[in-house]
C-alpha cells in the first residue's frame, strides 16, 4: 500500500508541474498600446523624443507612467505636455499572473486626445498682430 501511495504523490507531482508548464506555455500574452487623437487629425505626435506618426495613431508601449508628449502642425500652436498611461487593476500582483494565464491575451488601450490652440498669426489680420507685438514689446521695456 505504500508504493501505491508514493506512486500517487508522484503522479500528484507531476500533474502540477505539467499544469504549470502548460499555463506557462499556453498562456496569452498581455499587449498594451496607447491610442492618440488630435483635434484636428493630421498631426505629428513625438512622445519622450521618438516621433510616432500622425494622428490618429496607435503605438505600443512597455511601462506605465509619465511621458512627454510633443504634438505640432502647421498653423497651430505647438503642443508640449505630460500625458500619463496607468495601469488597469489587472495588472497589479497577484491579478496580475491570472491576467497573463488567459489564454485569449489581455490588450490594454491607454487613449489620449489633445486639442491643439490655432497660432496667433493665422486668426489675426497683419495689423492686428503687429499692434498687439509692439504693445507686448512696450509692456517687456517697461518691466
Amino acid at each position: 500500500m505504500v508504493r501505491s501511495d508514493k506512486r500517487v504523490r508522484s503522479y500528484e507531482r507531476w500533474l502540477v508541474v505539467g499544469l504549470v508548464g502548460a499555463v506557462g506555455v499556453l498562456g496569452g500574452c498581455m499587449s498594451r498600446r496607447v491610442s492618440i487623437t488630435s483635434e484636428p487629425a493630421g498631426a505629428t505626435v513625438t512622445v519622450n523624443d521618438v516621433e510616432i506618426g500622425r494622428t490618429p495613431v496607435d503605438a505600443d508601449f512597455t511601462y506605465y507612467g509619465v511621458y512627454d508628449v510633443l504634438v505640432m502642425k502647421e498653423g497651430f500652436e505647438p503642443l508640449r505636455t505630460k500625458a500619463k498611461a496607468r495601469a488597469p487593476l489587472y495588472e497589479f500582483p497577484p491579478v496580475d499572473l491570472a491576467a497573463s494565464a488567459v489564454p485569449t491575451g489581455v490588450e490594454t488601450v491607454v487613449k489620449w486626445h489633445f486639442t491643439l490652440s490655432p497660432m496667433l498669426e493665422r486668426t489675426q489680420t497683419a495689423e492686428e498682430f503687429e499692434r498687439g507685438m509692439m504693445e507686448r514689446a512696450r509692456e517687456l521695456r517697461g518691466k
